[in-house]
């Protein structure tokens, strides 16, 4: 840690040349050996942006743009990640501007004249925290492309599902962010509400064993055909277990059960009620109001009133009441609904 403080780049302001001279060879002393100095404040934003430092330096009292002038304007032009610490020097000991420049983003003050073992403990202390802060940045970048990237692979998972009966791919879109809205509507936080609209698009992953006779037949299905479509319930789960990621344990439970109804008749296990994974729950509606509003080989697209209206009479029956009450409000909530057309999959 001692040797990346010591390489840090460290950027002084000051309008005096001795205060920028006694500073320069108190830090060589300490071992500091990248350290910029600038007596022209107006110059100091094009040459942070050339050359960012670790660290800035600033004396408050210049003519022309004093140092608080130029924290605010540091404010607008340097967006650094994280942000740029600076250690304020000066005779200014007025509470306001000490409080004006903290609001500004000042870390720490030396007054003047300066103790120089104290502005060394400072600008060490200032560095080690921008050090730390850095490595946090650095390792949440690292999740942040993690979770795009998992994120990326599990909808290319869905839409590989999907196209097989819609060209479109979008209906495990749409399910997902319905499922967000419900969610978010259930007082779901934002985490959950994050999973589940990712989960929710793996809902019918399992159709990847369902022979395309079957998933395109443009009528009825027959019953063994039924029967043989139901089980993509079951390949869905043997897809997705086994894994440890939260999004892939949501998205088995959503594959397994999203066909269970609140009746207790639906398939495969017969659960009824709060037996049914709340995950599952949710999907079986967004699921359904997007599949009656899409084209079907053997049907067209319900318009949307008429979709829920289809969907009132499945309350207390084929969906969870308070859950399909919310759904309904949401609905109506969002005033003109706009819907793709496009070939749904099959329930």
């Amino acid at each position: 840690m001692l040797d990346i403080i010591l390489q840090s780049h460290i950027f002084i302001v000051d309008d005096e040349p001795h205060n920028l001279a006694l500073l320069g060879k108190l830090l060589g002393r300490h071992g500091f050996v990248r350290v910029s100095t600038c007596q022209r404040p107006e110059e100091v934003i094009a040459r942070l942006k050339e050359d960012p430092p670790d660290l800035l330096l600033l004396d408050l009292s210049m003519p022309g743009l004093s140092g608080l002038e130029l924290l605010e304007l540091l404010q607008g032009e340097i967006r650094n990640a994280p942000p740029l610490p600076v250690l304020v020097l000066t005779g200014d000991t007025r509470t306001d501007s000490r409080r004006t420049a903290l609001a500004l983003g000042a870390r720490d003050f030396v007054s003047k004249p300066f103790d120089p073992p104290e502005v060394i403990c400072r600008i060490r202390n200032l560095l080690e925290s921008r050090c730390l802060e850095r490595k946090y940045f650095e390792q949440s970048q690292r999740l942040r492309e993690l979770h795009a990237y998992r994120s990326d692979c599990l909808r290319r998972l869905s839409l590989v599902a999907e196209l097989r009966d819609d060209p479109s791919g979008t209906h495990a879109l749409r399910v997902g962010e319905y499922c967000r809205q419900l969610a978010q509507a259930t007082g779901l936080d934002e985490e959950t509400q994050d999973r589940l609209e990712l989960a929710a698009q793996l809902h019918d992953v399992g159709k990847l064993a369902v022979p395309e006779a079957i998933l395109l037949k443009a009528g009825p299905l027959t019953v063994e055909e039924r029967e043989l479509m139901k089980q993509h319930v079951l390949a869905g789960r043997d897809i997705l277990q086994g894994g440890t990621c939260p999004v892939l344990e949501l998205a088995q439970q959503i594959a397994l059960y999203h066909h269970e109804r609140w009746d207790g008749r639906g398939y495969l296990g017969g659960l009824a009620g709060a037996e049914i994974p709340l995950c599952a729950r949710l999907v079986s509606i967004c699921e359904v109001f997007d599949a009656l509003t899409s084209h079907r080989p053997y049907r067209r697209a319900l318009p949307v009133e008429a979709a829920l209206e289809q969907m009132r009479a499945g309350r207390g029956s084929q969906f969870d009441p308070e859950l399909l009450d919310l759904f309904l409000n949401t609905r109506s909530q969002e005033g003109a609904l706009f819907h793709g057309q496009c070939t749904g999959s099959r329930p």
